[in-house]
């Protein structure tokens, strides 16, 4: 499987985009695909601009970390 590199342009990715229902009509969200190798995580707001990806392992301890609350501070 081919590794996708971070910061690659998210459009490339000629992926299936969703964001969560509790995303805001002012655009405060961020976008998820699955791709090969992947999870991969844009801006909404930016479609066109750099996505982040990150292994399934990476992404989920990270919604673990989440949901555990260890990032509450950070609001």
């Amino acid at each position: 499987m081919p590794q996708v590199e971070n910061g690659i342009q998210a459009s490339s990715l000629r992926a299936s985009w969703i964001k969560s229902r509790h995303s805001t009509a002012e655009g405060n969200c961020v976008e998820v695909a699955r791709i090969a190798g992947g999870i991969a995580v844009r801006n909404s707001r930016d479609p066109e601009g750099p996505a982040l990806v990150y292994t399934s392992a990476e992404l989920a301890a990270f919604l673990a970390g989440a949901k555990d609350g260890e990032f509450d501070h950070l609001l």
